[in-house]
């Protein structure tokens, strides 16, 4: 339980965060914020994983780059979609 909430607010902070690098407005709800940054971290993590730098010594700097990225990624694609869904 404790788990789902942990990855449920890490991902509405990553997105938060990806929804201001991103220019413009992202017209996109907070839930969607939240589960784009949750998918994000856990691409992030995968990614991580398989170049080899998911656990490292001190802070994984690399691994939280890599989150980011994918959720500054899927805001950028997934907000101008709902967006010209929600316009129709």
């Amino acid at each position: 339980m404790f788990q789902l909430l942990w990855i449920l607010l890490i991902g509405f902070v990553l997105g938060v965060i990806a929804k201001l690098i991103l220019r413009g407005p992202q017209a996109i709800p907070w839930w969607l914020t939240m589960l784009l940054g949750a998918a994000g971290a856990w691409l992030g993590n995968a990614v991580a994983g398989w170049i080899g730098v998911r656990h490292t010594s001190g802070i994984d700097w690399i691994r939280h780059l890599l989150q980011l990225a994918f959720a500054v990624g899927l805001i950028g694609i997934v907000a101008p979609a709902w967006s010209s869904r929600r316009s129709r």
